[in-house]
Order: structure tokens, then sequence, then C-alpha cells
């Protein structure tokens, strides 16, 4: 089995999002793609727009016709929650929930990659899945090795474009993979003053079930915060 996970807000989850997993399934030969919507990220303290339970339907919804996407609630939010989930923690754990010789990716907007040397443990978080980039137009390898956390070296990888290995300081090695002008200028910020606007149906990047549901539901009914 080669199972990716993609966490995020998904507030709301958008053509965007399915259009990265879809890009990353085939190169990848994935057999799954988690869509995981997350309960508190450390690096937006201010939460989501949307409950958990709201941006999990609409995971479940924008997600409905494809047998190979599944919507997973390991980065649920537990009862009267303070602390932050973890990407490293939650991937530990879906580890230990499948059989020996999966293959584990972990799947990254653009977006994620830059914020990615910030995160919890975050050098060894390739050693516990394999990253898969939706790369922006044109990224370089440098920029790319400026991303990355500083004790992991990056190197292009011999006859396969858009393939790199990571290496730690102990020789541990992992892979990188480039889905190369996959940048989907869609801000979700953006589409939910939209929706508060009242624009029916905002740059048409909304699936429509999950319009529908954040239509019948109120959803981004007041001004929104800046997060994307």
């Amino acid at each position: 089995m080669r199972i990716a996970f993609f966490g995020g807000s998904f507030d709301p989850p958008h053509l965007g999002h399915l259009a990265i997993a879809r890009a990353a399934r085939q190169a990848l030969a994935l057999d799954e793609v988690l869509f995981a919507p997350v309960g508190l990220q450390p690096l937006k303290p201010a939460g989501s727009s949307a409950s958990f339970q709201d941006r999990a339907a609409m995971v479940q919804l924008a997600i409905a016709a494809e047998p190979s996407f599944q919507l997973s609630l390991l980065d649920a939010p537990n009862p009267g929650q303070t602390t932050f989930n973890y990407t490293y923690d939650t991937l530990a754990t879906l580890r230990q929930s499948y059989p020996p010789g999966t293959q584990f990716f972990l799947l990254l907007g653009a977006d994620s990659l830059h914020t990615f040397h910030h995160w919890h443990r975050a050098a060894e978080i390739p050693f516990l899945a394999q990253l898969i980039v939706a790369s922006r137009p044109g990224e370089t390898l440098g920029e790319l090795c400026a991303l990355m956390p500083p004790t992991l070296a990056i190197a292009p990888i011999p006859n396969q474009p858009n393939t790199y290995r990571l290496t730690n300081p102990a020789g541990k090695q992992s892979q990188l993979t480039l889905l190369p002008n996959l940048h989907y200028d869609i801000s979700a910020t953006q589409l939910r003053t939209q929706l508060h606007a009242g624009i029916p149906n905002p740059s048409a990047q909304i699936p429509l079930a999950v319009l529908d549901y954040i239509h019948q539901h109120r959803l981004y009914a007041q001004p929104q915060s800046p997060n994307p």
C-alpha cells in the first residue's frame, strides 16, 4: 500500500486541493490519499473559520466521487483541547494503523512547504513519510534547499526528474517529489470573503456539493480573519 497524508484547514476545501491530490496519486501511483482537516494548528493559533465538524463534512462531500480519496479524522481536536496538532505526532500514529511494509507520503501544497522548516520536529518528518510537494512554477533547487530544515541535505536523484534525496546528519535518507507547476492561485481567505459578499460560486473553485453545504449551514456569514 502507498498512502499519502494530506493535512490542512480545508476551510473550505476547493478544487485546488483536489487537483493536487489527483496529480500526486498519478505521479506516485498512490493507493489512497487521506484528507485530514486539522484541529488546532500551531502556525494558525487563531484557528479556522468553520468548525472542525463542518470542515470534515465539507471534505467528505468534496472527495465523494474519488474512491481512493478518504477522510481522515486523525487530526481531530480532542474535547477541551488546548494543545496543538503536530504533523509529526499524527504521522507516527498513522504508521501504527497500517501493516508493516506500507509506504507513507506527506502531501504538501506550496504554501505549506514555505513554512515547513518551522514545523515541530520538521527535520524528522521526512523519515516518517516521504514528501510530495506541489511546487510553484519555476521553483528551483536552490529555493527548495532554503525551505528545508538546515540539518537536511537535499540533492537531485539522477535520472528521476523532479525527485530529490534528503539526507540527515546520521546518513538516513528519504525522498522529496515535486509536482511541478501545480500551484493553484486559490486563496481560502478570498473565497470566504466572496462567500460573505454573496458571490454564488467564488471563482468557480468550490465543488458544488460543498457550496450547497456552505449555503445550507450559513457558513462564512461573518467577516473573515486573514488565515489562509
